[in-house]
């Protein structure tokens, strides 16, 4: 009997439950395990959305395009309903990491900064970046449109910079993705993240570059194929723990199935209307947890 698509999550938390060690991190007591890989089809349209409890796909999608379009302006996802950089851009919350110069909603040159103008001197998450720093998401986008480069093993997207990680309002998790082309049609993401929230991050992770990476093969004239998940430090909080059990008891339902209906000329101009269901999203309700900043 095959595998269902949805288990290795399913595995993961189990993983941890079963042999995770008890540690206390910054923000809590986790249960953690170092050093995890997971591997979803995206074969098909595949979308692996999990579904033992439903994921709110509209706020992760709004984000990943918040990262594409290169900003860090936490009042744009908050206008978008978007709540999950909001204990990250109080003025309490800045004050406490020593930015006191960055007004509140300022998140400093987190993830957009880093994939669209790479080590761009930052001033403010309003100031006019064009044509500074690098733009990695367009080199990305070069290289896999041009069958001379698309199988290059360089391809590469990263949001750790070293020389900003202290003006950031948070270091980035998910730090490091690999585009990988084979037969010259089929377009692959390998995700390394250094930190992982299993309960609520992880999810939604798992979404987003799932979707960046058929946005990229629409966009680039690919057919999407896996997303590789590389994890670090794979933790549940322990005021996750009861929910998680409760997730892993439920039966999972088949992933959908998506098209992206419209080709962009500018990978900006994406959005959540282009995403055509050719399957249905069906999950079980959602599962609460509180949010760790």
């Amino acid at each position: 009997m095959n595998e269902h698509p949805e288990q290795p999550y399913l595995s993961l938390i189990r993983e941890i439950i079963t042999n995770g060690t008890i540690e206390s991190t910054r923000n809590g007591y986790t249960k953690s395990i170092f050093g995890h890989m997971m591997k979803f089809s995206l074969k098909d349209g595949t979308l692996p959305l999990l579904t033992t409890k439903k994921v709110a796909w509209k706020t992760c999608f709004r984000e990943l395009m918040w990262f594409v379009r290169g900003y860090t302006d936490n009042e744009l996802l908050q206008k978008q309903n978007v709540k999950i950089w909001n204990d990250n851009s109080t003025r309490e919350y800045l004050d406490s990491i020593g930015r006191t110069d960055l007004s509140v909603n300022d998140l400093g040159p987190v993830y957009g900064h880093q994939w669209r103008h790479y080590n761009a001197e930052y001033t403010n998450c309003h100031a006019d970046y064009t044509d500074k720093g690098v733009d990695q998401l367009q080199n990305v986008i070069n290289q896999l449109k041009d069958p001379a480069t698309r199988n290059s093993r360089r391809i590469i997207l990263t949001a750790w910079n070293p020389c900003q990680i202290k003006e950031m309002a948070l270091p980035p998790c998910h730090l490091l993705a690999q585009f990988s082309v084979k037969n010259g049609t089929h377009l692959s993401c390998a995700l390394y993240q250094r930190s992982g929230d299993v309960g609520l991050g992880i999810p939604f992770n798992i979404a987003s570059y799932s979707f960046l990476t058929h946005i990229l093969a629409k966009h680039c004239g690919l057919e999407a194929d896996y997303f590789i998940h590389f994890i670090g430090d794979a933790h549940i909080y322990i005021e996750h723990l009861d929910a998680l059990e409760t997730q892993i008891s439920r039966t999972p339902y088949e992933f959908p199935k998506i098209n992206i209906s419209q080709l962009h000329a500018n990978i900006n101009d994406y959005s959540e209307t282009d995403i055509v269901w050719e399957t249905p999203y069906i999950s079980h309700d959602t599962i609460p947890m509180v949010m760790k900043a």
